[in-house]
């Protein structure tokens, strides 16, 4: 029997991959934001789509994010599958009304009647020098919205099946990526797969913590992790994968065996997805706690500019190790 066949590929690369496979099986499915058909995407994430799909397929947009996401709403409306790429999740702020109150509520609103088959896509939160305006984690805003599902994928495998996923929903999706990931590489199965929306995975096996992550800072959490098992620590991280549905099985099982939890988090502590996940945990597996949940989040400030000032800001291997060890009363 002969082995399946891989490729490796970009994060970027298989981004493209994922809308180039759906879009060939649906016509209804199209391509829309700035910069994503002659030139490539701003990020080099829609590369070779405009030459096989053609400009009504795959369409450049004015500097107009407001404009082009209500465009999308409407299509979705009238039975196409779009596609809204933002340069970055920052712009979304602008057409925020058209994602929360337009596509989120629409099916309820309509008692049924429409549902809204669209995928929002682009980088989130910090990407080094981009100022405190274009530095921003927005993943918990819109979980914080019935009628949204969030997927924010750490690595390029996951981000493809997951991607496909979210294009065959019936429902709005949130997809959220990052600018220092489209480099990242992996092999990638050249045989077709999905993976599903709301489940959690976890990427390491542990006895002593449970450490809960997402997006690229899930780097951060492995490398502790990594580095702790070389002391005879051994930590279980889990991805979350998909902030909404958030899937808390797979994290209540991992407490309720490691007895111990840290979360770590790029984006602001007040009202986070670490908060929402603390709240569940100690309601539903209190008794299991033999330390309190400790959570890793940004300073609750604006993202600085000067690198030296960015290293402080962001969480760092050292700061996760530490708060591990102090939730495991090993250091004080």
């Amino acid at each position: 029997m002969s082995s399946p066949v891989v490729k490796e590929m970009t994060f970027r690369e298989v981004i493209a991959e994922a809308m180039s496979e759906e879009m060939r099986k649906d016509p209804s499915i199209y391509l829309m934001g700035e910069e994503v058909a002659e030139y490539n995407g701003a990020y080099k994430a829609s590369k070779g789509m405009l030459a096989e799909f053609g400009d009504k397929r795959v369409i450049d947009t004015p500097i107009s994010e407001l404009g082009f996401s209500g465009i999308g709403v409407g299509s979705a409306m009238n039975g196409c599958r779009p596609i809204i790429e933002y340069m970055t999740f920052n712009f979304s702020l602008v057409c925020i009304d058209q994602i929360i109150n337009n596509a989120a509520k629409m099916r309820q609103m309509s008692g049924g009647q429409w549902n809204i088959p669209i995928v929002f896509r682009g980088p989130t939160g910090s990407a080094g020098q981009l100022g405190a305006t274009h530095s921003q984690a927005f993943e918990n805003w819109y979980a914080n919205c019935p009628g949204l599902k969030v997927v924010i994928p750490s690595n390029p495998y996951d981000a493809k099946g997951l991607l496909k996923s979210a294009i065959r929903d019936e429902d709005p999706v949130i997809f959220m990526e990052s600018e220092q990931m489209y480099g990242d590489k992996m092999m990638i199965p050249q045989e077709e797969y999905t993976l599903p929306i709301g489940r959690a995975d976890i990427k390491k096996k542990g006895k002593d913590l449970t450490l809960v992550s997402f997006g690229k800072i899930m780097k951060v959490a492995m490398d502790a992790a990594e580095n702790l098992s070389k002391e005879g620590i051994e930590i279980e991280v889990i991805d979350l994968k998909t902030l909404r549905p958030l899937d808390y099985d797979t994290i209540i099982d991992s407490v309720k065996k490691n007895n111990h939890m840290v979360i770590l988090e790029e984006a602001w502590p007040f009202a986070s997805i670490a908060s929402e996940i603390s709240h569940v945990v100690q309601q539903r597996a209190f008794d299991y706690l033999d330390a309190p949940i400790r959570k890793i989040n940004l300073p609750d400030v604006p993202a600085p500019y000067a690198p030296n000032l960015i290293e402080a800001w962001y969480p760092n291997v050292k700061q996760v190790i530490n708060t591990i060890k102090k939730t495991l009363d090993i250091i004080k």
